[in-house]
């Protein structure tokens, strides 16, 4: 399948109606506004296409990233290639599949994490706090977690949006997987006040870290 193709099927699946709901969530206008059920199915119709998946990602259209990522082949592309993808995300939810499908799988995720983490291109921050939040959950030897805290403590309120999300899972996950810190944690989101009006469809978690880490605890016992 060619680039002209594959664009042409999706904006064959867009829906007006929907992507004016995603607009107004802050989706930007290069969009057909195309179910996500709809991408997957595409996706496993095309199966494994690295090629086609970079030339996808390059037109910025957000539905052709979400299938860009569903298609690449993650243990291909270098280090300075996949840097380049996290700074050209189109979308959050677009950042997230990458994060998802991509970052994770690749070997150079953890010496690109710190410098994402720094960085002033809030893609490649929102990825770096990604990854720590999942070091803080799974791997946490050799994180100054602590530090992390106060980090978040300083930073996390006036952060920009995309990078907030990341921040506040980051805080959420050092709570919920680390009882000698889980107050503090706790303490700092009440401080900042993060997602505590965030509206929640029923039987889900709200994002607001007090919450969110007392719910999952609770789910452990």
């Amino acid at each position: 399948m060619t680039t002209k193709e594959a664009l042409a099927q999706l904006k064959a699946l867009g829906d007006e109606k929907l992507r004016a709901q995603m607009m107004k969530r802050g989706a930007p206008a290069e969009q057909f506004g195309v179910k996500h059920g709809d991408i997957r199915t595409l996706a496993k119709k095309i199966k494994t296409d690295h090629k086609l998946g970079l030339a996808l990602w390059k037109t910025g259209n957000v539905e052709a990233q979400h299938l860009a990522v569903l298609i690449l082949e993650p243990k291909k592309l270098s280090a300075e290639e996949l840097d380049g993808l996290v700074r050209t995300t189109s979308w959050s939810w677009v950042a997230d599949w990458l994060c998802s499908y991509v970052i994770d799988q690749h070997p150079a995720k953890e010496s690109l994490r710190e410098g994402w983490m720094n960085n002033q291109n809030v893609w490649a921050a929102r990825a770096g706090w990604y990854l720590t939040g999942e070091r803080a959950a799974d791997e946490a030897e050799g994180l100054d977690l602590p530090a992390l805290l106060d980090r978040i403590e300083q930073q996390m309120a006036k952060a920009a949006p995309e990078v907030q999300w990341t921040m506040n899972s980051c805080l959420a996950k050092i709570g919920i997987n680390h009882p000698a810190l889980r107050k503090r944690a706790v303490a700092i989101g009440e401080k900042l006040g993060v997602y505590r009006d965030y509206p929640v469809s029923k039987g889900c978690t709200s994002p607001f870290a007090p919450i969110w880490i007392d719910a999952m605890v609770k789910r452990q016992k």
